[in-house]
């Protein structure tokens, strides 16, 4: 009875003690809970639906397999002997390439559908991945590079998904309340920067540019592996998909790709801002990494880290497109901020140390990655339903050609004139693109803008 009566208020004390724990861990718990809940909700809202997300989660892996891409492979063909006219003959084959695939998958993606383009090209990107992780072999490199497209897009912008992004665009139109386009072409974005931050965090993996030589490429090859389980998980993302269906064609139509006849007159002005535009891409797009080795002697660990930072502080912009679109207008937005991306070119290649460059190259990417989602949106708002993807790629088509072509100049320039002046010819190419897009849309604004009028906000965006 006393052992009893002694332990009695033992294990009164026991539970008085527990208690107020097991309620403060239930208040940290549903704390953490709530803090979660509102995390997923700002990165997948409720109205971006199933399909949108599932699009969302594999962009966001494929950007970060394409950034980590955009760090490496200059880099590490450098380490091989390349030079600037070597990788601007790669750049020129995998432009080509990319160009090719972009335009068969917008138009067959028209007839066959979208998801399964989605599946397979990051799929393919794997494998090219492994390549470089296993061989050093030009020839091989470059087939795979083409296949892979890497090289096609780098720096802090490297979160591009690649040449199934007609397929991409159209899906995520089709899927996308016409009130909800520009932010949802934000959130992918959106993605995109959190995927090439990622990326860019990854590349501290690789090496640091204490590392030279056959040690640099030995050191190299597990970032490589690591680029191709990120690409097979976006294919494999995308299995989950399940495509809108289509309207049933008429029996007998014709199944055989065509020419966007309904979309022409968008699809012929697009062809003259793009090719401008893609010559300034060209003439720097894929050489910053490069740029930044030659200028400051910096390897994949700073370099990646550089484009992680400004992926980080630029991933809240792309969510501010679709309000300054509105309160602006999409034309005028867009062009403001070409504009001023272009005219920020000359600072950051005239900066004096690496850390310096990096400040100015933030800005200007803070600028860019407003203006990219709203392009994508009028244009897919702009064409005709049936046409949306072939549009999509057929218009992207003057831009990869003038890609394919002015790297190798660009390159020349890198090893026998300036590090300087490919930069400056492409911020004024860049600055005719902005006035070209103004002059040729300015009075064809979206559907919904035109009706509404650009300072019209939405409340529930």
């Amino acid at each position: 009875m006393v052992k009893r009566a002694a332990g009695r208020p033992a294990r009164e004390g026991i539970a008085t003690s527990r208690g107020p724990r097991s309620a403060g861990q239930g208040r940290s718990a549903g704390a953490q809970g709530w803090l979660a809940t509102r995390l997923r909700r700002w990165l997948l809202p409720t109205w971006m639906g199933r399909e949108l997300s599932i699009i969302f989660a594999a962009r966001v892996l494929m950007s970060a397999t394409r950034a980590l891409a955009g760090v490496l492979v200059p880099i590490y063909l450098a380490e091989q002997g390349f030079t600037g006219l070597d990788l601007g003959a790669l750049f020129l084959v995998v432009a080509l390439a990319s160009a090719a695939i972009s335009a068969a998958v917008g138009v067959l993606s028209d007839r066959i559908g979208r998801r399964v383009f989605l599946i397979v090209l990051p799929l393919v990107a794997a494998a090219a991945a492994v390549a470089y992780a296993i061989t050093r072999d030009v020839a091989v490199l470059f087939a795979t590079a083409a296949v892979g497209s890497f090289g096609r897009g780098a720096g802090a912008g490297a979160g591009a998904v690649g040449p199934y992004q007609p397929a991409e665009s159209a899906l995520a139109m089709e899927v996308t309340p016409a009130r909800r386009r520009n932010a949802a072409f934000g959130r992918l974005a959106f993605g995109s920067s959190i995927g090439a931050c990622a990326g860019g965090l990854l590349a501290l993996l690789a090496r640091g540019s204490h590392l030279r030589g056959g040690t640099a490429l030995t050191a190299d090859r597990p970032a490589f592996l690591v680029m191709a389980v990120l690409a097979a998980a976006a294919g494999l993302v995308a299995l989950a998909l399940h495509e809108p269906r289509r309207p049933a064609r008429p029996r007998g139509g014709p199944r055989r790709p065509r020419f966007p006849r309904r979309s022409a007159w968008l699809l012929y002005r697009l062809w003259a801002t793009n090719g401008v535009n893609g010559l300034a891409i060209g003439m720097f797009g894929p050489f910053i990494t490069y740029w930044l080795y030659r200028r400051y002697g910096a390897g994949p660990a700073e370099v990646g880290l550089l484009y992680s930072v400004i992926n980080l502080a630029t991933a809240a912009s792309t969510l501010s497109a679709a309000p300054l679109a509105r309160r602006f207008g999409l034309v005028r937005t867009v062009t403001a901020v070409r504009s001023l991306q272009a005219v920020l070119l000359v600072p950051m290649v005239l900066a004096p140390s690496f850390l310096a460059a990096g400040g100015v190259y933030l800005v200007r990417m803070v600028v860019q990655r407003i203006g990219l989602p709203l392009r994508q949106s009028y244009v897919l708002a702009m064409a005709d339903p049936d046409e949306r993807a072939s549009v999509a790629a057929l218009s992207n088509l003057p831009s990869q050609a003038a890609m394919a072509a002015s790297p190798v100049l660009s390159g020349y320039l890198l090893d026998s004139v300036s590090l300087e002046l490919p930069f400056e010819i492409a911020g004024a190419l860049q600055l005719a693109n902005a006035w070209m897009f103004w002059g040729f849309f300015r009075r064809t604004p979206p559907e919904d803008e035109a009706l509404v009028g650009p300072a019209v906000s939405d409340p529930a965006a």
